[in-house]
């Protein structure tokens, strides 16, 4: 298990000691980043021990985060998610080369359990019984579900616009589901303060920073799947910020542990209508403005980050850029996505492959860069806007005849 040498604020700098403390900042209730000893770290874990690994999950990684590997871990397998080679697609958009990191492969259908898989960890070594989040959707569902595996009790708060399918899920997993009739940012609040009533186990990557250790190992992986072509870019799509931070941070150290030479530049995208992290992108500053968010991308509708600096930062640091795009050209890459690669993207999925278009109209990405996006969740998850993307067939009357007047 990779030793934690410090909590550190991402707002202020104070450092907690990790065995003692948890989450928010002592000093001034930011969020951490968990910090290593990495010239230890990896004079003990090396390049070579990680090809020797013959695991194709994240237990490779498991030297390289704060789970131990003798300890209780979720009997499903996260992680390892295939790359798609979308070259059609990649045409379509005028960019060299688009490969798309499918991770509505992983357990419960999304990028989420990355995340999870650290948070049932931890919250069984602490001997936790009851585990809870407060999520759009698909961190709630991961959650469920990976409890569930470890026979943990799961407390979910979502927003009432929650998407049908993930609802399900939830309630499929055995699930004790909080529907509040309110936005993302008050089911959020309604979620702390129960955890600090009742004491559960909180897994919300927002204010618990070893869930976005789970969330690195996106990064990690991309890193080995393709370090004799890095990508030029690692496209996300974005609402609190959690995932793209971990996946860069992944990266970052696959560099530091001298199995890639470069970081790629991180493009975070975002919906019009949930854009405050690209507005305080744009404006130079970390002070981000919370806004009533609307889209229909659920996954991402965010007013309020409650992990924004981390995000701000991996995108600065690594020359990337913001775009946002309309709810429009979100639905219209639902059916674009799946038609020129293969690949069913929820809405906050495919965000990411509109961002992609998007840049290229604006410069940002050139036609003879190559580009990385994730597909962070199913197309299952969210039926009912993908049916807003396509045209539903008309009932034919049961014979060949019909079947020739529709071909014509």
């Amino acid at each position: 298990m990779a030793v934690v040498s410090t909590l550190r604020c991402t707002r202020c700098g104070h450092e907690d000691d990790p065995q003692t403390h948890e989450h928010a900042c002592t000093a001034c209730g930011g969020v951490h980043d968990v910090i290593y000893d990495y010239e230890a770290l990896f004079a003990r874990f090396t390049v070579d021990d990680l090809r020797a690994d013959p695991r194709r999950d994240v237990r490779r990684y498991l030297p390289l985060m704060p789970v131990d590997p003798q300890g209780p871990l979720t009997p499903l397998t996260v992680g390892w998610t295939p790359l798609v080679n979308a070259r059609r697609l990649a045409k379509e958009l005028g960019v060299r080369q688009l490969w798309l990191k499918d991770d509505s492969r992983n357990p419960t259908g999304s990028f989420k359990d990355r995340a999870s898989f650290v948070g049932v960890a931890r919250a069984a070594a602490g001997r936790h019984t009851v585990v809870a989040a407060a999520s759009t959707g698909n961190a709630a569902t991961s959650l469920a579900g990976l409890a569930a595996s470890m026979g943990l009790v799961s407390h979910i708060f979502v927003p009432a616009t929650a998407p049908e399918a993930k609802v399900t899920q939830l309630l499929i997993y055995g699930a004790k589901v909080f529907l509040i009739d309110a936005d993302y940012d008050t089911t959020y609040d309604i979620c702390q303060q129960a955890v600090a009533r009742f004491g559960w186990y909180d897994r919300s990557a927002a204010v618990n920073p070893y869930l976005v250790e789970g969330k690195k190992t996106c990064g990690l992986e991309i890193a080995e799947q393709l370090q004799d072509d890095l990508p030029d870019w690692v496209v996300m799509s974005v609402g609190d910020g959690c995932s793209l931070a971990g996946t860069y941070k992944g990266l970052a150290e696959m560099k530091r542990m001298g199995l890639v030479d470069r970081v790629p530049r991180m493009l975070a995208v975002q919906a019009e209508g949930a854009a405050p992290l690209t507005a305080a992108f744009k404006a130079g500053t970390e002070d981000v403005a919370r806004i009533e968010a609307r889209t229909c991308a659920d996954s991402i509708n965010v007013g309020m980050p409650r992990n924004p600096l981390k995000a701000l930062r991996a995108v600065r640091d690594s020359g990337g850029a913001f775009v946002n795009v309309s709810d429009e050209a979100i639905l219209d890459f639902i059916p674009r996505t799946a038609r020129g690669s293969g690949v069913f993207g929820e809405p906050a999925a495919v965000t990411a492959v509109a961002g992609i278009e998007a840049a290229r109209q604006q410069g940002v990405i050139g036609p003879g860069e190559s580009v990385l996006a994730v597909i962070s969740g199913s197309g299952l998850k969210d039926v009912k806007n993908a049916m807003r993307a396509v045209t539903r067939p008309a009932a034919l009357a049961p014979s060949l005849d019909a079947v020739a007047a529709a071909l014509a």
